[in-house]
């Protein structure tokens, strides 16, 4: 079965569910809703943006993933027939195959894979106002769009599909996910420009902070290994980064409780108030460069560090792009540490501890 956590996040992910969702007001209207030339089917940069999700978004695609052969070896471990008609495979590759009738203005085709309502909300009460010059940002979502430019929003909408995977589906063969906003965010075709106070370094934190408190939840309703390792290497990531904002911003209060899935989710709530700048990436990046003795650490379980390892090093990729380092040694140290992460059954917390203090001397 599909667990029921894993079903209320893809909810969220597919409805945005608002205010307007509860009194039958909004439902959904589908791609070709949003796809006239005249709206965001043009041709030209400022009406494009339909264009640019249905030709080079791989979110478009994502139903056809589901008819590929090894959807149908991973359906056939799994005992289901046929994964396009799955909700366990529907619910994060085609989202409108979930929708219930009374949220469907229109026919919706599942086909169209995640579109532009999974991310910004049923349209209906926001469609023809969201256009109006006089509307604000706040009036639109007001009248029901989801405020995608609030990271711990846009996290939020993203991570029940790109980070939770049941654990008898990854054993049927799909692949493990780790969610990282930043990177996903960049290398994504874009159809929107980002804010001009936009930070990649607090737009990784934010979300991982968003990963930790699921990967906390499926700990507590999955108690195995590699979930308790997983558990622990993105949760110590946060609290190393996490300290680091802290004791730099007076803005935010120092938490008297770490180490919970509602501790994770409280930090990323208020990391996305701070005013972030390059000082700060700077000592983030530093203080995760520097932190070699915890991976000489006998007492810590192997496999648990090979997981602050992997996060580890996402981590210093997104803050040394994010510091705008130009170094050629920084970059090739930190490609060595990915590296040495590529496998995690064969990870060698000393020999990494080594290269992450030869990272770190490049810094200086």
């Amino acid at each position: 079965m599909l667990s029921k956590r894993r079903y209320s996040l893809v909810a969220v992910f597919l409805a945005a569910i608002s205010t307007f969702a509860s009194n039958g007001t909004n439902q959904f209207l589908g791609a070709q809703s949003c796809a006239s030339s005249s709206c965001h089917g043009g041709a030209d940069t400022k009406s494009n943006q339909n264009l640019i999700w249905s030709q080079h978004d791989p979110h478009s695609k994502s139903f056809a993933t589901l008819i590929a052969a090894r959807s149908e070896r991973i359906a056939e471990s799994l005992n289901i027939t046929n994964a396009a008609k799955s909700a366990r495979c529907t619910v994060c590759h085609a989202p409108f195959a979930t929708v219930p009738a009374e949220l469907a203005a229109t026919v919706l085709d599942p086909a169209e894979g995640v579109s532009c309502e999974s991310c910004h909300g049923m349209a209906k009460t926001w469609l023809r106002s969201h256009t109006r010059k006089d509307f604000s940002r706040d009036d639109k979502v007001a009248a029901g769009m989801r405020d995608l430019r609030n990271l711990y929003n846009r996290a939020n909408t993203c991570v029940a599909c790109h980070q939770n995977v049941d654990v008898d589906i990854l054993a049927a063969g799909h692949p493990e996910l780790i969610f990282e906003l930043d990177g996903q965010s960049v290398t994504e075709h874009k159809h929107w420009q980002e804010q001009t106070n936009w930070s990649g370094a607090q737009t990784w934190l934010v979300g991982q902070a968003v990963a930790a408190r699921e990967v906390g939840w499926q700990l507590e309703s999955t108690q195995n290994r590699v979930q308790k390792d997983r558990w622990l290497g993105v949760s110590w990531l946060v609290d190393n980064a996490d300290a680091v904002v802290r004791s730099s911003s007076a803005t935010l209060p120092n938490l008297s409780e770490r180490g919970s899935k509602s501790a994770c989710d409280e930090i990323a709530k208020q990391l996305v108030r701070v005013n972030w700048d390059q000082k700060l990436t700077r000592e983030c990046l530093l203080r995760l460069a520097q932190t070699s003795a915890q991976f000489r650490d006998s007492k810590i379980d192997r496999h648990a560090q090979a997981r602050r390892a992997e996060r580890l090093v996402l981590g210093l990729d997104r803050l040394l792009l994010a510091a705008n380092v130009k170094n050629q040694k920084a970059n090739a140290a930190v490609d060595n540490l990915f590296k040495l992460v590529q496998s995690l059954p064969d990870f060698e917390p000393n020999q990494f501890a080594d290269a992450l203090d030869a990272f770190a001397k490049t810094l200086e």
